[in-house]
């Protein structure tokens, strides 16, 4: 039997971010270089994909590079972004026959004019779907996102559009990559990495965390249903007691 049907979907999470790591541990434990390991977790991000998918999630975040990865080496950049490409390619119509809509946030002006035109091409072409939103963090850093988002309102206070008393957390978070997406009630990282990168560090305010052993290239549907399972375990009380939050459900 699988972990499926054991999930209750009456309380499934409606917005679950992956911060996918350990490819490079993966290919280098095999003797390969790490390469390797990225171009076997594309396979992982299509099992998770059609995981959550499958079972009605309706928001998937997915940090696939953040803006301190550009100070990898040369090489491995270049390989990331090539990968990037072939599966953009490989996987539009897959995502289009599944009613997925693509979506990406991070400084994208940074990546190559032919990674941009693949990206491009995907998200026109996805973006009539109804189904499953599917959020790529590429070039992506939460402190980037969270300056960005203090500039704009800096500026329109400066031009006279906006009062500062009237910037509460609202108005804020409209100018976040993520406005109009509920945030993340789960995160899962894996390879057994502890800490969460620069990773929507506004957005993950009251998420729960699911950390696991696993490298990326290893983590696939039934290690997806294990982190929601792990979820549904746990009581959300959002600062209220326990005693609260049960006796708000009689």
């Amino acid at each position: 039997m699988s972990l499926r049907d054991t999930i209750n979907h009456d309380r499934l999470p409606v917005h679950i971010a992956v911060i996918m790591d350990g490819n490079g541990r993966w290919a280098i434990q095999r003797g390969a270089d790490r390469i390797f390991g990225h171009r076997q977790g594309v396979e992982s991000v299509r099992q998770v994909i059609e995981g959550a998918a499958e079972i009605g999630v309706k928001y998937l975040t997915l940090y696939a590079f953040s803006t301190e990865n550009w100070n990898r080496p040369w090489e491995e950049v270049e390989a990331l972004m090539e990968i990037m490409v072939d599966s953009l390619n490989n996987e539009c119509e897959t995502l289009i026959k599944n009613n997925i809509v693509l979506k990406v946030i991070g400084d994208i002006e940074r990546l190559s004019p032919r990674v941009r035109k693949s990206l491009d091409a995907t998200l026109v072409r996805t973006s009539v779907c109804t189904g499953m939103i599917v959020t790529v963090a590429l070039s992506y850093s939460s402190r980037w996102e969270i300056l960005n988002a203090a500039r704009e309102l800096a500026e329109m206070v400066r031009k006279g559009l906006l009062d500062p008393s009237d910037i509460d957390k609202d108005q804020f978070e409209s100018h976040l990559t993520t406005a109009g997406v509920p945030d993340p009630e789960l995160v899962v990282r894996t390879s057994g990495e502890l800490r969460i990168s620069n990773f929507l560090l506004w957005q993950i305010a009251y998420a729960e965390f699911y950390f696991t052993e696993t490298l990326w290239p290893d983590f696939g549907k039934e290690d997806l249903y294990r982190a929601i399972i792990e979820y549904q375990k746990r009581e959300r009380r959002f600062g209220k007691t326990s005693e609260q939050i049960h006796d708000g459900e009689g």
